[in-house]
């Protein structure tokens, strides 16, 4: 995991906020606390794995309380442009109500995010307010995984 994010930080960085040096210095020890968290059923992480076997991606739930979590990804660069962030997006809104039970999901991106405003549509998600992430203006999202899904 910790390959993935620094083979991917500065195409990360153009289009979302960057996790900055402690991310990455402390890497070892948040991703135990996270894992541990994963464990209390606090969050839900998946991660996306290519043919040759190296992460190409992440498709995390965080937050999960009250029927509800907060949706984040991240698809490699050399992985993008294939579907497979809508494909991930899409399959994971399935197995939050499915298997974990939820029954909405919010995300957030920026609004240079063109492709994660894009994947966020095609899979249901609809825009409800302005944020503000690291400094950068942004748009949040809410999906009702009660609604039935869009056609793809």
């Amino acid at each position: 995991m910790l390959a993935f994010e620094r083979e991917n930080r500065a195409w990360f960085a153009a289009s979302i906020p960057d996790r900055g040096d402690a991310y990455f210095t402390g890497f070892a020890a948040r991703h135990a606390e996270l894992l541990a968290e994963q464990d209390e059923g606090l969050h839900h992480f998946h991660v996306l794995v290519g043919a040759d076997g190296a992460i190409v991606g992440r498709v995390n739930l965080v937050d999960v309380a009250d029927g509800s979590a907060e949706l984040g990804y991240r698809v490699a660069e050399k992985a993008t442009g294939r579907g497979l962030a809508t494909a991930a997006v899409g399959r994971l809104c399935r197995l939050a109500a499915d298997t974990y039970g939820l029954t909405t999901l919010r995300a957030k991106t920026t609004l240079d995010n063109a492709g994660s405003r894009a994947v966020l549509a095609r899979t249901g998600f609809t825009p409800v307010g302005e944020t503000v992430l690291d400094g950068r203006p942004g748009l949040r999202f809410v999906r009702d995984l009660n609604r039935p899904a869009p056609k793809p």
